[in-house]
């Protein structure tokens, strides 16, 4: 089978339910206006409240859910075949993703940008609240435990990702800086993402010289300089490095799937796995379990994620500049994850299924499967 019709089907799929089921929840649901002022307005202080340009928010939202897990949980759910997961993350991101993300940036403004555990505390009543607060701490923690080992595997003595990663800081300082004093937005947005694309495309010659001996850290060198940049993104005012930042790494983020689909358009591969795998009942090498419940556990981000409801109901709702950017912001973002999530599936179910097993699952496994590997040691080496 191709991939091309997929693409194509998905992304009119996610359009048609951006226009259409986006504005229902919009106009009929939540019943948004723009006829009183948001809380960036409102209580606006110049480091947390602050008005911002739709599109910036967008970005900032963006890259704020669309980490790593939209890539790992579809190549995981791969397993199965390649339409459990396609049907998860269309019916799950459509029905479910978009409105959650929709419904908590909103219930979260209406009370003046808190968290989603005052707010459940404050309409629900304390036991309520402290149910929320300690679901959310459980979720923060697997969930940065989970996705913070991709991240710290993937800089690992890899002064080159490590460069790259640490340049977009001082960039979207600059950026962030330039707009605050009232700088032309496409202006920055052109400046800043050559900048990025200067620092990925120089990041292998400053490697060689002693630059990249700085950068070359250790896991646990890595463990330790990443809490230390979350709390100065948490310190200082979001429009200095948080917002500007993710947005700038929206551009990248959003022109990698953008390649590939383009990619997916001009080579057109098969898609080389079955819709469905003999692991739909369990016993697989990757996961356990059977297709249901385990592929909504392992698809979370791109489908439905609660991790969404911390940025939703965290920084998101201080920066919305009018009621109706929650649309594009919230349920648009939500869709475009969706998207990064199918080209993720795609990407692995269009591998050899001996390649793709042999990469995902341990040696010992691997041999009990009975497969061989077709294009594996050209991948290695490429």
């Amino acid at each position: 089978m191709s991939a091309t019709p997929i693409v194509i089907a998905v992304i009119c799929i996610l359009l048609i339910a951006y226009r259409l089921y986006g504005t229902f929840m919009a106009a009929k649901v939540l019943k948004i206006k723009d006829d009183r002022e948001t809380p960036a307005h409102k209580l606006a202080d110049g480091k947390d409240y602050v008005p911002t340009n739709k599109w910036v928010s967008f970005g900032h939202h963006f890259a704020a859910i669309a980490a790593a897990g939209p890539l790992v949980g579809p190549v995981l759910a791969a397993q199965f075949g390649y339409l459990p997961g396609l049907l998860w993350l269309l019916i799950g991101a459509v029905i479910g993703g978009a409105v959650h993300d929709m419904v908590v940036l909103f219930a979260s403004m209406r009370q003046d940008g808190q968290s989603l555990s005052e707010v459940a505390k404050k309409e629900l009543g304390p036991v309520a609240g402290f149910c929320a607060g300690l679901a959310m701490l459980f979720i923060i923690t697997i969930t940065m435990a989970g996705l913070s080992m991709v991240v710290l595997h993937a800089l690992e003595h890899n002064p080159w990702g490590t460069f790259a990663v640490f340049s977009t800081i001082p960039i979207a300082m600059l950026v962030g800086i330039y707009l605050r004093k009232g700088g032309n937005l496409a202006l920055a947005s052109t400046v800043g993402f050559l900048l990025i694309l200067a620092a990925i495309g120089f990041g292998p010659q400053l490697t060689e010289t002693f630059i990249g001996d700085w950068f070359d850290l250790s896991s646990r060198q890595l463990a330790i300089a990443l809490p230390i940049y979350a709390f100065f993104a948490a310190a200082l005012p979001v429009w200095l490095l948080l917002a500007p930042r993710d947005y700038l790494s929206s551009f990248m983020k959003i022109g990698v799937f953008l390649a590939l689909i383009v990619g997916v358009f001009i080579i057109n591969p098969d898609i080389r796995f079955p819709a469905f795998t003999k692991f739909v009942d369990g016993g697989g090498p990757i996961i356990a379990g059977p297709v249901w419940p385990f592929i909504s556990i392992t698809i979370a981000c791109g489908a439905i994620s609660g991790f969404h409801a911390f940025v939703g109901s965290g920084t998101t709702p201080k920066m919305i500049n009018r009621w109706s950017d929650i649309k594009p912001v919230a349920f648009g973002a939500m869709l475009v994850e969706c998207l990064v999530a199918v080209m993720a599936l795609i990407a692995a179910t269009s591998l050899e299924v001996g390649d793709y097993f042999a990469i995902n699952s341990t040696p010992e496994a691997f041999a009990t499967l009975g497969m061989s590997t077709v294009y594996l040691d050209d991948l290695s080496r490429e």
